[in-house]
């Protein structure tokens, strides 16, 4: 993996990451939790233009597992995606979808939310996982504490965390792929400094922001990220996991970051809720119910250039499956839309008054 930062207008940055593709960032990545954006076929996501998506490693090592898509040829080959995956450790997934687990500084022994049985995460073994699902981008194990607990826990929680990544930073990985680090401490202003220090200090590839948007209000976050990117490495491209809503990353670029997912858009298209830059429709009111318009006539999207407001709410409210696909082509189109028009406002110098702009627009609000 090589990055170049190309060009930077105050803290906001016009980067170049190269994987098995050439990624222009800021970038948001999709997710593909089983290896698939949910609704969409792999060549839909590369018609809107991504060529970076997110996979999730405790999904897919639960299943199909490891052994199946090791002998398929790797993720790419088995989902057939034609771009570059990130796969994150599945630290999240453990802490926030088993019902019985067990933190220990050798790593953690969890119960599967599929079938009950048991299984042990080391950060070792995390890593091995991931190299052999040919990722491109590789996250290491951490431990994500919940925003309301107490400060004690959460020193506790990251030194396990820290000492999970100085184990990482041994783990011989293939040329191939790239590592990230993560940086932990909750709100706490010390613990994150303490974090971000001692990850930059390590070898990785490129340092992600983690225990992002559980909880804490977006001051919070901001602040959060304010206080972190001062310590981070500027050679290194740096990722806020989780954050996805569109005001977040226009803010968040502005503090330096490069590198975005969230499950939003997809989730919010399969419920009804469409973006647009004067705040989200609901496709479910009755307005709409004889609108000729599309969801906003200023996107490029098939979705928008097809089918009318009145003829998705008909798809919502019978329940065609046609829905999610035209639904989530919409949401990621408007979200890839985005980042481009950060990348352009970037390179010609003008990201503050496009931030200003596009966050006044949002503040009309929901419909």
């Amino acid at each position: 993996m090589n990055f170049d930062c190309l060009k930077t207008d105050n803290s906001a940055r016009l980067s170049r990451l190269y994987l098995r593709n050439i990624i222009d960032l800021p970038a948001f990545m999709p997710v593909g939790t089983q290896g698939i954006v949910k609704a969409l076929l792999p060549g839909m996501l590369n018609d809107i233009g991504y060529n970076l998506m997110l996979s999730n490693t405790y999904h897919l090592y639960l299943r199909p597992g490891v052994d199946v898509i090791e002998a398929l040829g790797g993720l790419h080959k088995f989902g057939n995606f034609n771009g570059s995956i990130l796969t994150d450790s599945g630290g999240f997934q453990v802490f926030s979808l088993s019902d019985l687990r067990k933190v220990t500084p050798e790593g953690v022994r969890f119960k599967s939310h599929i079938d009950g049985s048991y299984h042990f995460f080391t950060p070792e073994k995390v890593l091995d996982l991931q190299f052999r699902f040919k990722s491109d981008i590789a996250m290491v194990l951490d431990e994500c504490p919940a925003y309301s607990l107490e400060k004690s826990f959460v020193d506790k929680s990251l030194n396990i965390t820290l000492n999970w990544a100085r184990r990482s930073a041994l783990v011989e990985k293939p040329d191939t792929s790239a590592v990230f680090g993560i940086v932990q401490g909750g709100i706490f202003e010390d613990l994150r400094k303490k974090s971000a220090l001692e990850i930059a200090s390590m070898n990785f590839d490129g340092i992600a922001i983690g225990g992002l948007s559980v909880g804490e209000s977006p001051q919070e976050m901001y602040d959060t990220v304010a206080s972190v990117i001062q310590y981070l490495p500027k050679d290194k491209p740096r990722y806020a996991m989780g954050v996805g809503r569109p005001e977040d990353i226009v803010r968040l670029v502005g503090y330096g970051i490069d590198m975005f997912d969230c499950v939003m858009p997809t989730r919010n298209a399969r419920n009804g809720y469409l973006f647009t830059d004067f705040g989200n429709i609901n496709i479910k009111n009755a307005a709409y119910a004889k609108d000729e318009s599309p969801i906003d006539e200023h996107c490029n999207c098939y979705t928008c250039k097809s089918f009318s407001r009145a003829f998705l709410r008909h798809l919502y409210k019978a329940k065609e499956l046609s829905f999610y696909t035209l639904a989530t082509i919409h949401n990621l189109t408007y979200y890839y839309n985005l980042m481009h028009l950060i990348q352009q406002a970037i390179m010609d110098n003008r990201f503050g008054e496009f931030s200003k702009s596009f966050l006044e627009k949002r503040r009309y609000g929901d419909s």
